[in-house]
């Protein structure tokens, strides 16, 4: 699904370089490198503060504990996508509110928040899924008539540009609140191990922020919040600082690769191409999501794989319906559009390192097994 063997050769001298910068200083935790990192990020997003930590997930748990919410609010969410969305609303003993999605761009559909508000609910969080950016306007315009945080779940969508109603143009990851981001090697911008950051453009918050991410540490061996241990190690952020530089050329390249495969794809009435829904600013592809209708998107999956195409199903099963979150009030007539993406979605590969040959082989299988079946 991402050749990342490529993508490293392309750039081993200067991340080698990097990287022995780390091993002669010896500063491995919190060294140069993540200060450098950190500082490249602010500039690139436009927010005034990057803070790294360990992993996306601890950057979406710690991005909540920095609002200060207390057990049994409730957050509203999307129903489709990753787990770690609902796991870190759970594990801080707050209560997720899961609502359908927008058929379309598959990020959570605003039309569905406001009637999901209580007065428990204390802030939504939009997932940029597959790279496009949720529309924050109106989730923004909810938010603020409601007294809400806002909080990105940004780790599919670094780097995607958003054009507000008023024409102005930001970074994902600086739209609300605070945003949290994953660095996982298979991201867009992906370390070559795990890693994370939190964005916001609030001062206090981000005081607080990088206190909960160091034991609660301001000053050592004084613990003046409840914190946890999560910090971005400096291997991983020389490797970061050299593949930023870049991420703009490997999100052009994905779009290119997006946009061949939809030339090639889009005609048939057994495929439906991934939706833009601004320009093409707005969606980076961290996946490219095709929707296979009357047919069998298993057997193709299967067929697929036969001829060692990669592909992936994200995600096979809803968040409503998984063990672990399973709510007994929850109603089957509330999500429509994910009890039907989860029977249609399939991820092709994608990544900066495709090129027309590949695209055209897989492509021409998929479109091979559509016609059989037919």
């Amino acid at each position: 699904m991402v050749d990342l063997k490529s993508q490293y050769n392309f750039i081993q001298d200067e991340v080698q370089t990097s990287i022995q910068e780390v091993l002669e200083t010896s500063s491995f935790i919190n060294g140069p490198a993540v200060k450098e990192f950190q500082r490249d990020l602010e500039h690139y997003l436009g927010v005034k503060h990057v803070i790294p930590c360990a992993n996306g997930t601890d950057a979406l748990q710690i991005a909540l504990m920095g609002l200060k919410l207390q057990p049994g609010d409730e957050v509203i969410t999307a129903d489709f996508t990753f787990a770690a969305t609902v796991e870190v609303i759970s594990l801080l003993q707050l209560k997720p509110i899961l609502i359908d999605v927008d058929l379309l761009t598959f990020n959570i559909d605003p039309a569905r928040i406001e009637a999901a508000i209580t007065p428990k609910t204390k802030a939504i969080i939009p997932v940029h899924l597959f790279g496009q950016v949720a529309d924050i306007d109106a989730i923004n315009t909810i938010a603020q008539k409601h007294n809400l945080y806002v909080v990105e779940d940004n780790a599919q969508g670094i780097g995607a540009r958003y054009v507000n109603n008023k024409g102005e143009k930001a970074m994902t990851g600086t739209l609300s609140h605070v945003a949290a981001t994953s660095f996982f090697p298979s991201k867009n911008l992906g370390a070559y191990g795990d890693g994370g950051a939190i964005f916001t453009n609030d001062d206090e918050l981000a005081y607080f922020i990088r206190g909960i991410v160091n034991h609660g540490m301001y000053e050592r061996y004084y613990h003046d919040v409840v914190g946890v241990n999560s910090r971005l190690d400096s291997m991983q952020a020389a490797v970061l600082k050299i593949k930023l530089k870049y991420l703009d050329f490997y999100n052009e390249r994905r779009k290119e690769a997006a946009i061949r495969y939809t030339q090639l794809l889009s005609n048939h009435p057994n495929i439906i191409t991934p939706h833009r829904a601004q320009a093409c600013d707005s969606h980076v592809f961290h996946q490219y999501t095709l929707r296979i209708v009357n047919a069998d998107r298993d057997a193709l999956v299967k067929y697929l794989n036969e001829h060692d195409i990669p592909c992936g199903v994200y995600y096979p099963v809803p968040l409503h319906r998984q063990k672990a979150y399973a709510d007994v009030g929850v109603k089957e007539e509330n999500f429509p559009v994910t009890n039907q993406l989860v029977k249609e979605v399939i991820s092709l590969p994608m990544h900066s390192e495709l090129d027309t040959d590949q695209i055209k082989y897989i492509t021409d299988k998929v479109l091979r097994f559509l016609d059989q079946k037919n």
